[in-house]
């Protein structure tokens, strides 16, 4: 079995309140790379050019934490879900 299908099996209980944050101001500033677009294994971030914002979809969130690690100006702030909330691992 492939990683992308034991990862599709995984079950996923989102909170209203995402417990992942971007403070746009810094990563408009001083963040150029992006790493958290290509570093997240659940591919949630992207650039809104419109915006000119980062925008994450918390929902798919496999809490491993590596964009606020990946994040060299500290713009995310990562926390894990609170209570019931958040991902449960299926097969391995």
């Amino acid at each position: 079995m492939k990683v992308e299908e034991k990862l599709a099996l995984d079950a996923f209980k989102t909170d209203k309140e995402s417990h992942i944050t971007i403070n746009q101001e810094i990563c408009r500033a001083k963040c150029k790379e992006k790493n958290c677009i290509v570093v997240c294994p659940g591919h949630l971030y992207s650039y809104n050019e419109e915006n000119n914002e980062m925008v994450v979809e918390f929902a798919g969130c496999l809490e491993c934490g590596t964009c606020k690690i990946a994040c060299p100006e500290g713009a995310i702030t990562w926390v894990y879900p609170k209570g019931d909330f958040g991902v449960q691992y299926r097969y391995g």
